[in-house]
Parts: C-alpha cells; structure tokens; sequence
C-alpha cells in the first residue's frame, strides 16, 4: 500500500507542478508578482536557467545531464533496495517526480525552469512545486539514512554484547 501511495504521491507532485507552472505562464507577466498570503508568501513568476541558487546559470546542457544521470541512480536505487525500503521508496519516488518536472521544463522552455514561489518571511530563491518535492524526497532519503546507519549501530552492538558474553 505504501509503495502505490508513493507512486500516487509523486504523480500528483508532477500534476500539480506541471499545471501550475502553465497556470502561472497563462495569467502572469514575466517578474509580476501577485499576492497569496501576506507576510508568507506570494506568486512572482521567474525564469530560472540556472539549477538551485542559480548555479551554473545558463549551463542547461550541463543541467539536463547532471539530472539525467541523478535520475538514473535513482531508479537504480529503486530497483536495488526500494522494495526492502518503504521510506526509501517514498523518498526516491518524489524525487523522481520533482527532477522530471523541472527537467520538462528545461526541455520544452529553452532552458527555463518556471518558479513562482517567493516566501516573504526570508530571504529564499523563488521556487515551484518540483523543488518542494525534490527537498521533501531528499529529507526524506536523509531520515531514511539516518535510520538505517542507527539500526546498523544497534545490531553491531547487540553482536558484540553476545560476542563478549
């Protein structure tokens, strides 16, 4: 059950980031900005050639490849231990779904990946929907990691416990 709720999940993620991505290009003037929730949040729609931050600004080749091959160890993860790891599923599903929505993006927009999320309480890049699932899959992945390097730590030690006896 959890395995179809992460695969509904990350298809939801890519739907609504898709969407509103559309949505925001349909209705907005490039650098408009339209209230949402004052002191939160607005809409500010952006074009952003560069990956998170900006970084490599205007590398898109180099962007779609570094995705492509993140991607793919992703799907590789999946098939390795995915099925032992409902978490990790989970994690890798949305991550998954957030890199492909941007990557459309990169594909179909000349290089631009739309963002229009501006929070306003910190001084944070504007984003979109793909990056909120890709942060969430990738805290997830750390929960997950985190997990797994304790139950590791907590087996060794009840070995060495039954070694000593």
């Amino acid at each position: 059950m959890v395995y179809v709720l992460a695969i509904v999940a990350a298809a939801l993620f890519l739907a609504a980031d898709q969407l509103s991505k559309h949505y925001v290009v349909a209705n907005f003037a490039l650098a408009e900005t339209k209230p949402a929730i004052d002191g939160l949040f607005d809409f500010t729609y952006i074009h952003n050639k560069g990956g998170a931050w900006g970084f490599m600004q205007g590398h898109t080749w180099m962007l779609l490849s570094l995705t492509a091959v993140a991607m793919l160890i992703c799907i590789a993860l999946l098939i390795r231990s995915g099925k032992k790891h409902k978490l990790l599923f989970f994690a890798i599903c949305l991550i998954l779904s957030g890199g492909l929505g941007n990557m459309i993006d990169r594909i179909f927009r000349d290089g631009n990946v739309v963002d229009f999320i501006r929070l306003q309480f910190i001084d944070f890049p504007i984003f979109n929907i793909a990056d909120c699932a890709v942060c969430i899959g990738a805290g997830l992945l750390i929960i997950h990691l985190v997990m797994d390097i304790l139950s590791a730590r907590k087996v060794n030690s009840i070995e060495a416990k039954q070694k000593a006896e």
